[in-house]
């Protein structure tokens, strides 16, 4: 529009509509922006709070390796495993890989 020629009225409000309308959807994109950006990030405490009233039901639940929480005692399994042929091979396997 920097040109020197002379515009009609209507050229002129026809590039100054554009421009209004190109203005009011840069200001509607900000405000969105805007708005989604402003929301308040509550969902790590949603999960933290209901984490906090399901303590009392597990009482060392993930606790795998405890000795209250395995289904056989090590003596069982040291036992059963002694009697298979996965403990015979492993020993064999690992007097034959030896460093020594």
């Amino acid at each position: 529009m920097a040109d020197n020629k002379k515009l009609s009225f209507k050229e002129i409000r026809a590039f100054l509509l554009e421009e209004k309308k190109k203005y009011d959807e840069e200001k509607e994109f900000k405000a969105t922006v805007k708005k989604v950006y402003s929301r308040p990030k509550n969902y790590y405490n949603k999960l933290s709070a209901s984490m906090k009233k399901s303590a009392h039901l597990n009482s060392g639940g993930l606790d795998l390796h405890k000795d209250e929480n395995r289904h056989y005692s090590k003596e069982n399994t040291e036992r059963w495993l002694g009697s298979t042929s996965y403990m015979e091979t492993y020993n064999a396997m690992k007097e034959q890989d030896s460093w020594d």
